[in-house]
């Protein structure tokens, strides 16, 4: 993503809070609408979208590229008409707006990973015994951490490239100033730990301790904020409540 992004929070407006919290059918039985909903608009899944309009007006490619062939590099922050054109060159150009969906979800919470264990099945169901396999991972005990996943994807693969290298190439060190949940009173909790993705589709985690000062970072705060800034161009930035995110008569974060 480049200057001139534009990006905005898609956020869902039905079947939040409270609805969630009433789930009556097991997940083994909920349907991929459902799921889908789960895992990117509720109290415990959200999607940021990153959209770059820098490429929908027309341009000749071949400006700004050096008689050699090497891109000319304009001086200056500010991403200019050559700098896009170059760009264009190099990985063909769009002449739209192209999109990465950032899915942040707190795998620590039940209900995510009963999303994640039925969207499974749903897509193996040939294999058989999906669920029985699934439920370790379901019931794993998250008392002493919590995890926040994110997954990603694009309108057009190539703008996925920046998105795969910033979280393969991020550590624990890297990011342990860079990532933190925010509470309502503006304390922050910074990351213990980081995986990078691999291919298991639960994306990058960013593991969080539970306990601070023998008591729990999360309990009767309003909202926390996930924050991570990866490099100049990925921010990401998502807001949850907490009062939202009671599940099985329990706050499940």
């Amino acid at each position: 993503m480049f200057r001139g992004l534009v990006c905005f929070i898609a956020v869902a407006t039905l079947l939040i809070g409270s609805s969630f919290a009433q789930q009556k059918s097991p997940w083994p039985n909920w349907k991929k609408s459902e799921v889908e909903k789960l895992l990117n608009g509720s109290p415990w899944g959200q999607t940021q979208t990153d959209t770059d309009t820098s490429e929908m007006t027309y341009s000749p490619t071949a400006i700004g590229r050096s008689a050699i062939g090497a891109p000319t590099v304009p001086t200056g922050s500010t991403r200019t008409q050559a700098q896009i054109n170059n760009q264009r060159a190099d990985r063909g150009a769009t002449n739209q707006p192209i999109s990465v969906n950032y899915h942040i979800r707190f795998l620590s919470a039940k209900p995510i990973r009963q999303a994640v264990a039925r969207l499974l099945e749903l897509q193996e169901k040939e294999k058989g015994n999906v669920v029985e396999q699934m439920r370790p991972f379901v019931e794993r005990d998250f008392s002493q951490y919590i995890v926040v996943a994110v997954t990603f994807d694009s309108t057009d693969s190539r703008f996925s490239g920046p998105a795969l290298q910033a979280f393969a190439s991020s550590t624990a060190g890297t990011l342990k100033n860079d990532a933190y949940l925010e509470r309502g009173d503006g304390r922050r909790l910074f990351i213990m730990d980081y995986k990078p993705p691999i291919n298991d589709g639960l994306g990058a985690k960013f593991i969080f301790p539970r306990i601070v000062s023998e008591r729990p970072f999360l309990s009767n705060d309003d909202t926390v904020r996930f924050f991570v800034q990866l490099t100049d161009s990925i921010k990401l930035t998502m807001n949850f409540k907490l009062s939202d995110m009671n599940y099985e008569g329990r706050l499940e974060y």
